[in-house]
């Protein structure tokens, strides 16, 4: 009886109509930011600076095959991407421009996981979600050139993914400080804040151990409950303002790229359609487009031709696979913090003061002649910072080592590490046993066992 009725329920929301408006101003914003976002990696250097000079790129497991082009490549991959994001602005060959998109964009994320940022992740899912849903059927190049394609009112869900896929992000992040150090030691932010004191007007206050306290619950609360206020009508509003006090003081606090500006745009599309339907009209007033909204209830299975009638069938087990795979640290013993096993791609932001050192031997199998490494002669200070307090890069590296010194000469190269790290201001302590041949061991999913457990102090 219960199974009938979720079904039913089911049948009944899949069945539900609205306006296509929220999903036209969506994929605008979201052109529009990835617009900016490329120019200002191009502007920044960073082409140069962070896929083309370095003359070692860390990989995701399972994607080493993933290899930065030539220098020539990699501009021309972003400009295929930036031509890509005004197709996706304007809705011109819309279905090419996402798909071109997602792939630049995830191959670029994809070649040096030294630079994994959140909102790189969400921002491919989002380019991935789009790839599918009929966001260029309203106020297009696509719809000009074959009007016949015009739609009005689309299926509800599919302006309901994008909601959930927010609400995933923000969620998960907000149970991420439920933890001992965020909430009753306020670490990170007791030891960055007091940095921030030169900041005008606000600056002097965060001189006080209480403004640490007081923004580590504020930002766990917000977090974890913000949408809720963004679902609801009459609390709209004002959690929008929230929204964007909030990620504007973290983008003038920290440095978290685009971030911030990414999410105050993305949350607009929980409001109601007659707001999007606005936009759209203003929008469409500089060149004389008249914009028209029909009121009229369809039903969804009307509005949408038969072939993608599978997409809601796709959908379930990504969304499932969303909601579990954060909860994957739960699997490995130990501080996740420690390890950062099951760290990434779970939406934990900003979470801990981490920093390490890093100082690699290699000995030769034969006669035993020893040396230490010199880092930066093989990576540039980002990627020494990054690999020098994450156990999977270190292990890379020291398997970048190996072949290395083989080239140089040395035979069976033996290669050990004795990595200091501290973490949230602790003492430093030996992430992983310095003894260990680390050209012996392979990564895999399962639990490093040559990690050194964490000792509170």
């Amino acid at each position: 009886m219960i199974n009938q009725l979720s079904y039913k329920n089911l049948q009944q929301y899949l069945g539900q109509s609205t306006s296509i408006a929220p999903l036209v101003v969506f994929r605008i914003i979201f052109g529009l930011l990835m617009l900016f976002s490329t120019a200002r990696y191009v502007w920044l250097g960073w082409v140069d600076t962070q896929l083309v000079e370095p003359s070692l790129h860390f990989y995701y497991y399972g994607f080493e095959w993933v290899k930065p082009l030539s220098r020539e490549g990699m501009y021309a991959i972003f400009g295929i991407m930036a031509m890509s994001c005004l197709g996706i602005i304007l809705g011109m060959f819309y279905r090419l421009s996402t798909v071109v998109f997602f792939l630049c964009f995830t191959y670029v994320e994809l070649i040096d996981i030294t630079y994994y940022l959140n909102h790189y992740y969400f921002v491919s899912i989002v380019a991935f979600l789009l790839i599918f849903v009929p966001a260029h059927r309203n106020f297009s190049m696509d719809v000009a050139r074959n009007p016949t394609i015009v739609l009005h009112q689309i299926p509800r869900w599919i302006i309901d993914i994008f909601k959930l896929q927010i609400a995933i992000v923000y969620i998960y992040a907000g149970l991420a400080k439920i933890n001992s150090d965020w909430l009753f030691e306020a670490l990170p932010l007791s030891i960055w804040l007091p940095a921030k004191t030169g900041i005008p007007v606000i600056g002097p206050i965060f001189q006080y151990k209480f403004t640490a306290y007081l923004f580590s619950w504020i930002g766990m609360l917000f977090d974890t409950f913000i949408v809720f206020g963004l679902l609801y009508r009459k609390t709209r509003w004002i959690s929008y303002i929230a929204v964007v006090i909030f990620h504007t003081l973290t983008g003038i606090l920290f440095q978290i790229g685009v971030f911030p500006m990414v999410m105050i745009f993305a949350v607009t599309i929980f409001f109601s359609p007659t707001f999007h339907e606005k936009i759209i009209q203003v929008l469409g007033k500089p060149f004389r487009v008249n914009v028209t909204v029909e009121r009229e209830e369809i039903s969804a299975s009307k509005l949408y031709e038969p072939r993608y009638r599978w997409l809601p069938k796709l959908l379930i087990p990504f969304f499932i696979f969303q909601a579990l795979f954060p909860w994957r640290y739960l699997t490995y013993p130990g501080n996740l913090f420690w390890t950062e096993e099951g760290y990434r791609f779970s939406w934990r932001v900003m979470l801990m003061e981490k920093a390490g050192t890093a100082t690699f031997y290699v000995q030769d199998g034969q006669n035993g002649r020893k040396g230490a490494v010199i880092n930066h002669q093989f990576l540039n200070s980002h990627q020494e910072k990054q690999m020098a307090m994450q156990p999977d890069l270190i292990l890379q590296f020291a398997h970048y080592l190996k072949g290395h010194f083989q080239t140089q000469g040395l035979a069976d190269p033996v290669v050990t590490a004795e990595v200091w790290v501290t973490l949230n201001a602790r003492p430093a302590q030996l992430l992983i046993d310095p003894k260990a041949d680390l050209t012996r061991l392979e990564d895999t999913w399962r639990h490093k066992s040559w990690i050194n457990p964490f000792l509170e102090k």
